[in-house]
Order: structure tokens, then C-alpha cells, then sequence
């Protein structure tokens, strides 16, 4: 459409110039360059004639494929490349008419003066056709110009009918004006359709680069002068009937009446045209409220950049909000060019830290003011500000979160202690039920044999001897029992002593390291059950899954924790996938107490079991 409106322009320039240059030259013919008197055209009028009338045809030509192939321009079917080609034959009728005996008049009304008017309503009606054909190929683009094509195709044809009847009413009078005009008609619709394109809907690539200032400028000058001239004209009017004082009275009335509809309509032009712009005490209010309910900066950001470039009317304003510890969220407002640096640059400072950064361009009309920069310092105050809240609900959700993890955690550590003290509660009930009260009933039993065999006066003594040792494995089930309940070594020695008895029990070597800091110092009661029964589970495990050559116990003191370590050179396992009821009864256990289990283990690696208790000593136990 581009290359077409170009030769359509190019074409109306070169047949301007060729008709005023005939006009020029050939005085004897008239405004349509037909002779006033009918008679012999001399060889040069007529080869003059013949070149504008051909510059004409070209022109209507061209109209009429620019309106048989809106809006792209291209062929959308195969019928209109062989019609609009064939239009150019018309070029060879000069020649061919006459050599066929047809009149010179005949020629020029054939060739000439009836296609002007006829090919822009053809070229309409082509347009009528290709929106028909478009709407039945599903084409909505092309078949929505419909409307307007049968419009302008009735339009363009009447007024090419007129131009029969012409010929018949002369050359002066109303309808000879009535037929100007419409002969003008085609290229006056196309000149205002496109016009308005351009500038209502942005049409056909047309950018129309008007300042705002200058449209405002020019509306403010037209107010202006219809307020003072209506001033001047009241008062002037007043002095043709009153005295000199009461028309300035008249003229002062008129200014201060008419003064509220100038103030009006200036206020009305200047939100037409540069839209409806902020006051700094309503964009400082907006933003307020804005900031006040942000939480989130991917949101916050656009919002920040987009008021404060209409508030303030800049070009170009570039936000990003975060940083040190907040994920980074950037906004742009306006077309900031590729080189263009910022007129100003607010950095968002909370403290020491850096939250964001605030630079905007130029103001789009006018020159930056000291005003403009304070206000952009403050936003910029108070948009750190809102960044710095954002940080604390992060950090205030991740605790909340953290808390909900650990309530959950210590809900479901209560119920295994629960459960376990429920089982081993049940597990010693099964021993004393199974094995020391079936040993004592035994030992009743046999009580009962040998008083019977001392009133019958038999001997005794091999049967006292097999009841003391009965006796004797009774009281070693019972002290292994209370063992197993609470060691007395732990209560009576220590840490380390019961951790060190416990090893030399085991079918294993194991090895007992323990720091010098530890010699005479005793634990808090529950910090010293916890790493008993950490040591003792864990070598349990190693027995049980590990398949160990040796382990390694370390006990030392390190930053005011109690750390515990259980190292063996097993098979390992993936810690990943693992989770047995011993590890998580270990877990339980250290956490319970307000300590930290790690566990550091790989197939073929062995295993590294490392606590870190609190350090409660109990200072009156002390060696």
C-alpha cells in the first residue's frame, strides 16, 4: 500500500504539472483542454493534449487498483491480477480508434473523459467483490471492509452517471458546479480516509510525530483569543451606547463572567490532549497507598515505574526493587533509547543496605525540575521502606513456616517417645512375666521339694546349692534388667565411664576417645541419658546392619556443645532413602533435648554419627 499511495502521488504531481504547462503554453483550449472552437488542432496542442489526458489516465488507473486491493494490497485471487493488468490496455486505444475510423471526439470521450469518472466507482465495486469472496473463504480482515466498499462504490458510480448528463446542461450554471464537485469527489474521500486513518487508528504505517505542546499551544492560543475577544467586543459594544466608564464596567463584568469557562475549557484541552496528569500531592498519595499494601514486587515494581512516569510525564522511568536476601523484580515504563542516560538515579537505602535503584529519562515536555527530583526522592525513601517490609514478611513467613515445621515435628517426636516408652513398657512386663517370674515360681517349686525331703529326713544340701544358684541368675536378670532401664554406672560414674562399659561389652573392638576438658565433669541428667543411649543405639545398629571391623566413639567438648561421635568402617547405606525406627529414635532423642544428629554415610563408605548437645553442667558434681 506504501508503494502504491507513492506512484499515486507521484503520478497526481506529474499531471499537475503537465496541465498548468499546457495551460501555459496552448492558450487557445480551455480549463479541460478541449479547443473553444471546434476546428483543426495544430500537431503540438494535440500532442500536449494527448500526454495530459494520458498523465489522467494513469492517475485513474492507479486509483482504481488502490481501491480494488485495500487493505494490504496484494492479489487475493486469481481474477484480479488479469482484470487490473488489463486495464493498461486502454493506453492503446489513442492509436487503435482512430486507425479503426472511429471521430477524434469519439477517441477523447472513449479514452479520456468517460473512464475519469467511471474507474474509481469500477475500482469500488472490485473492492464490493474481494470483501463478497472474502467473507465466503473465511477471510474476516478483507470482509469487513464490506460495508464501506458498497458505500463507496454507490457513491463513486453516481457520480460518474452525472457525468453523462454533463455534456447536456453545458458548461456553466449550478449543475456544471454540482458535476465539479463531484468530480473531485474521488480524490477528496481518499485524501480524508487516509488522513484520518493516519491519525485516528494508526493506519498503513503512518507515524504522525505532533507535539503535544504545540497542539495544547495552539488550543490555548484559539481560548485566549475568543476570551479577550469576547472582552473587547462587549465593552467595545457598551461604548457605542454608554459612557466611557460604565463600558470598562461592562468589559470587567465580561472578564470575570467569561473567565471561569476560559479556565474550563483550558483545563478540558490540556487533559485531551496530554491526558489526565497527577497532581504531586495526589501521585504522593497514590503511592502511599500503593506501598502501603505491597507485598509483592513483581507487582510493586511496574506500579512504581508506570505512576511515576505519568505522574511526573517523563519518557522513560526504570525500577528494580530487591536484593540482599530478596529475589530482584525490574520494570520499565516508557521507550528508554539503546544509549540514553538517566537524568537522575535514586538508589533505595535502608540502613546499609542497598534495596533497588529508581533513574528515569527527560520529561517529555519541558525541562526537569528541583520539585520533580524531590519527589522522586521520596518515593524513592518510600518505596525502600516498602521493599524493607517485604523483606520482614519473607523472613516473618519463613519462620511462621519453620514453626509450623518444628510444631509438626515435635507433635510427631512426642508420639514415637510415647509409642517407644509403650513398647519398652511392654518389653519388660514380657520379661519379668516370662522369664524372672517363671525363675522364682521354679525356685518356690524347688523350696517346697526340699522342706519335704528335710521331714523325711533325706539330705538337702545338693538341692540348697542348685536354689542359691537359681537365686544367683535371678538377681543377674535383675540387675541386667535395671541395666537396661538405667544404667547405675551412668548415675554413679559418668559419661564417659558408662559409654566406656558399654563398649567393652560389645563382640567388637571399640575404642573410647574422650577430651581431657571432660575428666570429672558431669551433665545435666537428660544431656547424659540422651548420649548414653546415642552410643548405645548406634553401636546396636553397627552390630545389627553394619558388618564392622571396629568402631570409634569420640566424646569431646567444642563452642559450648557436647559433641558426641560414633564411627564405624561398615558397609554404610544411602541416608537418602533410609529412615528406620533406630535413626529416628536417635533423632528424637537429641532433638528432645535441644540437640543437633547428623548422619554421614555412603555404601561402602561406613558410617559417621556426630550429636551436639547442650552443655548443662552440673557444677556441684565436679571432681
Amino acid at each position: 500500500m506504501a508503494r502504491r499511495l507513492l506512484l499515486l502521488g507521484t503520478w497526481l504531481s506529474i499531471a499537475s504539472a503537465v496541465r498548468h504547462t499546457t495551460n501555459l503554453m496552448i492558450r487557445e483550449l480551455g480549463w479541460h483542454l478541449r479547443p473553444k472552437v471546434v476546428g483543426p488542432v495544430l500537431p503540438l496542442d494535440l500532442g500536449l493534449q494527448i500526454t495530459h489526458e494520458m498523465c489522467n489516465l494513469a492517475v485513474s488507473i492507479i486509483i482504481l487498483r488502490l481501491l480494488a486491493l485495500l487493505p494490504d494490497g496484494r492479489y487475493a485471487f486469481r481474477y484480479e491480477r488479469h482484470v487490473l493488468r488489463a486495464l493498461w490496455g486502454l493506453f492503446a486505444l489513442p492509436i487503435l480508434l482512430p486507425l479503426a475510423g472511429v471521430p477524434q471526439h469519439i477517441v477523447y470521450y472513449i479514452v479520456f473523459y468517460y473512464p475519469e469518472a467511471w474507474l474509481p466507482g469500477i475500482g469500488a465495486a472490485l473492492l464490493t467483490v474481494r470483501c463478497l469472496r472474502a467473507r465466503a473463504t473465511g477471510r474476516a480482515d478483507v470482509a469487513a471492509l464490506l460495508p464501506w466498499a458498497a458505500l463507496g462504490a454507490t457513491v463513486l458510480l453516481a457520480r460518474a452517471a452525472t457525468r453523462l448528463f454533463r455534456s447536456w446542461q453545458g458548461e456553466e450554471g449550478m449543475f456544471f458546479f454540482i458535476g465539479a464537485l463531484l468530480g473531485a469527489l474521488p480524490y477528496i474521500s481518499i485524501s480524508v480516509t487516509l488522513v484520518y486513518a493516519a491519525f485516528r487508528h494508526r493506519l498503513l504505517g503512518v507515524d504522525i510525530v505532533l507535539r503535544p505542546s504545540a497542539v495544547y499551544g495552539s488550543l490555548w492560543f484559539i481560548i485566549n483569543s475568543w476570551y479577550l475577544g469576547m472582552a473587547l467586543t462587549l465593552g467595545l459594544t457598551a461604548g457605542l451606547f454608554f459612557p466611557v466608564g460604565l463600558s470598562l464596567l461592562v468589559a470587567v463584568v465580561a472578564t470575570a463572567l467569561f473567565r471561569p469557562l476560559r479556565d474550563r475549557l483550558n483545563t478540558l484541552v490540556e487533559r485531551r490532549v496530554f491526558g489526565k496528569r497527577l497532581s504531586r500531592f495526589e501521585l504522593l498519595v497514590q503511592f502511599s497507598t500503593t506501598l502501603e499494601h505491597a507485598y509483592d514486587l513483581d507487582r510493586l515494581a511496574p506500579q512504581l515505574a508506570t505512576g511515576l512516569r505519568e505522574g511526573l510525564g517523563l519518557r522513560w522511568v526504570r525500577v528494580r526493587l530487591g536484593g540482599n536476601g530478596l529475589p530482584v523484580s525490574t520494570a520499565e515504563s516508557g521507550e528508554r533509547p539503546a544509549a540514553a542516560r538517566p537524568v537522575k538515579q535514586f538508589p533505595l537505602f535502608y540502613g546499609d543496605d542497598t534495596l533497588g535503584l529508581i533513574e528515569y529519562g527527560p520529561r517529555t515536555e519541558g525541562r526537569s525540575t528541583p520539585e520533580d527530583h524531590a519527589i522522586g526522592g521520596t518515593l524513592a525513601r518510600s518505596a525502600a521502606l516498602a521493599v524493607h517490609n517485604v523483606r520482614l514478611a519473607a523472613e516473618l513467613c519463613a519462620h511462621a513456616d519453620e514453626m509450623q515445621r518444628q510444631a509438626a515435628e515435635l507433635a510427631a517426636s512426642r508420639a514415637r517417645i510415647v509409642h517407644a516408652q509403650d513398647t519398652e513398657r511392654r518389653r519388660i512386663e514380657r520379661r519379668l512375666h516370662d522369664g524372672i517370674q517363671q525363675d522364682v515360681v521354679a525356685l518356690v517349686a524347688k523350696l517346697a521339694l526340699a522342706r519335704n525331703r528335710l521331714h523325711r529326713g533325706g539330705g538337702i544340701d545338693s538341692a540348697l546349692t542348685e536354689m542359691q544358684d537359681d537365686a544367683y541368675r535371678v538377681i543377674d536378670e535383675l540387675r541386667e534388667l535395671a541395666h537396661g532401664i538405667h544404667p547405675p554406672i551412668l548415675t554413679d560414674q559418668g559419661l564417659v565411664a558408662a559409654v566406656t562399659s558399654c563398649a567393652r561389652r560389645m563382640p567388637i573392638p571399640v575404642t573410647v576417645q574422650s577430651g581431657q576438658s571432660l575428666a570429672g565433669v558431669r551433665y545435666a541428667l537428660d544431656i547424659e541419658e540422651s548420649a548414653f543411649y546415642l552410643v548405645s543405639e548406634a553401636l546396636t545398629n553397627v552390630l545389627k546392619h553394619a558388618r564392622a571391623g571396629h568402631v570409634t566413639v569420640r566424646i569431646t567438648r567444642s563452642d559450648g556443645r557436647l559433641q558426641v561421635e560414633v564411627t564405624d568402617d561398615g558397609t554404610g547405606f544411602p541416608t537418602a532413602t533410609t529412615h528406620g525406627s533406630g535413626l529416628t529414635g536417635m533423632r528424637d532423642r537429641t532433638e528432645a533435648v535441644g540437640g543437633e544428629l547428623t548422619i554421614t554415610s555412603r555404601a561402602g563408605t561406613g558410617t559417621v554419627i556426630r550429636a551436639r548437645l547442650p552443655e548443662h553442667v552440673r557444677e556441684d558434681t565436679r571432681a
